[in-house]
């Protein structure tokens, strides 16, 4: 399908040098990255989970910058036609590709050489968050605290998935509002049965979050709920936006992703500065789920020590009760931070150390040099689990870390013997659960465990 698409309202304004690297593919260009960007989001609903799938299936896409004196359009080549609705574009795809052109070049004018934004302290990480939440207009200054963030994975069961909608129902009766990671799955879930709750409510302006990067998005489109999203840099300024927007969150099953991050919440609430710090934590899911929280809880028992389950509550099957629980915590959350002046919006006073800031750039050499001995504070350790499972992640299906695992093999991780085996056994675990690769695809391991 061929079209020309403008923004509803007033047309975007850009730069010159904006619309110039838009429409470059070099050093700094960002050409690439706003079309498969793109393509995701004109993909809407799609179901593959490989990057590389869905660039074959539509390579003769393209998308131009067209200039004009009142703003820019966007002239689509060869886009998919489940897109368009008679031969118009829906709205709220429209609406989603416009966001990933507002963050796309936002993130590659601020970020660039002479550009407001830097990463160089945790501090200034911290504070591009903001900024690009904020250039969202993710950040709603007026509105009491009621954004839940809901993880978990986008290869779920049947069973696995109609149990998240029935937990969004329950949120969305309650008033709350739901962010995702925008994919399918865990992530589609909470925010469809969140919709019916709100429509029995008559609540009619609730928020469907998506936060997501340029390597994920491109190969786990946006579903179709979605009604704002937000692309960050890197996977770990999204987990940041996460846990500083969000007021209370729910994990649901998943697979290496959800351990992710798991791992990322975990270890930062670990932090002595965070001992404080309320945030309601449930992880939930059908009581056909039970063993799969079980082995999750049993993995970070043996690697981190009891201290990482101190943070979290284990409901099964009463997805009620699940909802009770976000709800009094999300109350907890806001006399919080009524009684110390405290934003509601976004949760400046959370501390991340900066291990779980800095980007980890997912390489064989990388990945075998992880440190996972307990010779470091569990915090730490958290970190480099993370990072081991950032890595497993990305050999599923970022471009690059499937590129590199086809070439060079699997992912070595090495660690303590202890650790180790509980890492082996919940990866095991996942692969035979068909947690890696979304239902009847096949999944050869892009990781090995030395033991």
């Amino acid at each position: 399908m061929d079209a020309t698409v403008t923004p509803e309202g007033s047309l975007e304004i850009l730069s010159r040098e904006e619309i110039v690297r838009l429409r470059s593919r070099g050093e700094g260009g960002l050409q690439d990255i706003f079309r498969k960007c793109a393509l995701a989001v004109l993909n809407t609903g799609g179901t593959e989970d490989d990057v590389r799938t869905v660039m074959r299936k539509y390579a003769d896409f393209e998308v131009a910058i067209i200039e004009l004196d009142r703003g820019v359009q966007l002239e689509l080549r060869n886009a998919p036609e489940s897109a368009f609705v008679d031969g118009r574009m829906i709205r709220g795809v429209r609406e989603l590709l416009f966001a990933v052109l507002r963050d796309i070049v936002y993130i590659g004018s601020e970020l660039a050489p002479g550009g407001r934004l830097d990463v160089a302290s945790p501090a200034a990480i911290t504070e591009t968050v903001f900024q690009i939440l904020r250039n969202a207009r993710a950040l709603r200054t007026q509105a009491d605290p009621d954004l839940v963030v809901c993880w978990g994975g986008h290869s779920i069961s049947r069973v696995e998935y109609e149990y998240t909608k029935d937990v969004g129902y329950e949120l969305g009766l309650r008033g709350l509002n739901v962010c995702t990671g925008c994919g399918a799955g865990a992530m589609k879930g909470p925010m469809k049965g969140a919709t019916i709750g709100h429509s029995k409510q008559r609540i009619r302006n609730g928020r469907y979050i998506g936060v997501s990067e340029p390597g994920i998005i491109a190969a786990e489109s946006p579903n179709p709920i979605v009604n704002e999203l937000v692309i960050m840099p890197d996977i770990e300024k999204r987990l940041e936006a996460f846990v500083r927007l969000g007021h209370g969150i729910v994990v649901f099953p998943g697979g290496a992703g959800t351990a992710e991050e798991i791992l990322y919440l975990v270890g930062v609430l670990m932090h002595p500065d965070n001992a404080d710090q309320p945030l309601p934590v449930v992880f939930t899911g059908p009581e056909q789920s039970r063993s799969y929280f079980e082995r999750v809880v049993e993995f970070l028992r043996a690697a981190l020590g009891e201290a990482a389950c101190r943070r979290f509550e284990v409901i099964v099957g009463d997805p009620a009760r699940v909802a009770r629980a976000m709800a009094e915590g999300v109350d907890q959350v806001t006399r919080y931070r009524h009684s110390r002046e405290e934003a509601y919006f976004f949760n400046w006073n959370l501390v991340i150390d900066e291990d779980f800031q800095q980007p980890f750039e997912v390489t064989h050499e990388s990945m075998a040099a992880l440190d996972l001995s307990r010779d470091q504070p569990p915090h730490r350790l958290a970190a480099n689990l993370r990072r081991a499972f950032s890595g497993v992640v990305a050999g599923n299906v970022r471009e690059d870390g499937i590129r590199r695992v086809e070439t060079e093999g699997p992912f070595e991780l090495h660690g303590d013997p202890a650790i180790a085996a509980a890492l082996d056994e919940v990866l095991g675990r996942f692969v035979a659960e068909h947690r890696m690769k979304l239902p009847g695809r096949e999944y050869t391991p892009c990781f090995r465990v030395a033991r």
